[in-house]
């Protein structure tokens, strides 16, 4: 068992609490758990990649980066308060 292997299982472990949190609670804090879970993901992938040596592995954290952000900032806006004028 090598140190990528150790890094992938606690990456596992911390999805849990994450899709927990995810789940439950106020909209801002889902959508917390909603990012951590993303940069959970994303980081898993990263090292499954580089344990499988297959660079083409890459490709789909590098585009799942751009496209949480992306969505944060459009339930960010959702969540903001309404003009009622």
């Amino acid at each position: 068992m090598n140190g990528y292997t150790i890094c992938a299982l606690v990456l596992v472990i911390t999805l849990g609490p994450a899709a927990w949190l995810a789940a439950r609670g106020e909209p801002v804090e889902r959508l917390v758990g909603l990012e951590l879970v993303s940069a959970v993901a994303s980081v898993f992938m990263l090292v499954i990649g580089q344990v499988s040596h297959q660079s083409y592995f890459l490709s789909v954290p590098l585009v799942l980066v751009p496209m949480s952000f992306a969505g944060t900032l459009v339930f960010t806006r959702l969540l903001g308060p309404r003009d009622e004028g």
